[in-house]
């Protein structure tokens, strides 16, 4: 069984290292095709999935779900929107350092794209990771853990959220791709060790 286990940890790590490599190997490409495939429309409307797919709303929403399910005496759904609160809070605190540590380039800022620049504290230069996406993934991450069918009806909002900040010339390809991987990490760290064995162990069945 331990073997079992390690052998798909050690798989699901190479697919993960993979697709990072791959992420930054196309970063340049992917954000020429968005810049270059612009329309109002489309523009306009990404501006407002970003709006509203930022941190706040996420916290709003989940603190919402947290009263009302609290109110109903349901402590199953209050344990795992607080989950999800915590996954939101650490992914985004974990970003936001990553983001100030490594002062990576927006792709929108053409003049420079170099890592580790003087403008540690200009959001021009705070691209990696997304903070959109990690957060995001996180919040979704424990309720998809947590309660498959539900979360996996929700998994398109992080999507969407990805490829606005994309399209908006906000952050490149590797930005959302390992702002995801955090984003999972975060909220399989958060089901492990806050939501009790037997809130997941009702997991609705796929």
């Amino acid at each position: 069984m331990k073997r079992a286990v390690f052998f798909y940890w050690l798989v699901g790590i190479i697919i993960v290292l993979a697709c990072i490599l791959t992420a930054f190997r196309f970063d340049t490409a992917v954000a020429q095709f968005m810049a270059e495939h612009q329309t109002p429309g489309v523009r306009n409307f990404m501006r407002i999935v970003s709006k509203c797919g930022d941190w706040w709303t996420h916290f709003l929403i989940g603190l919402a779900g947290a009263a009302i399910a609290w109110q109903r005496k349901n402590k199953q759904w209050t344990r795992i929107f607080v989950a999800m609160l915590i996954a939101l809070t650490i992914a985004g605190v974990t970003g936001r350092v990553m983001k100030i540590s490594t002062a990576r380039a927006r792709p929108s800022v053409k003049a420079e794209r170099v890592w580790w620049n003087s403008q540690h504290w200009s959001s021009k230069y705070h691209s990696f990771p997304s903070g959109h996406v990690d957060a995001s993934v996180g919040f979704f991450g424990v309720l998809f853990l947590a309660r498959r069918r539900i979360g996996a009806l929700c998994l398109p909002i992080p999507i969407l959220i990805a490829f606005s900040r994309m399209y908006l010339g906000a952050h490149y390809l590797s930005d959302v791709v390992c702002a995801a991987v955090l984003g999972i990490l975060c909220a399989i760290l958060v089901v492990r060790f806050v939501l009790s064995e037997s809130t997941t162990r009702k997991i609705d069945p796929v």
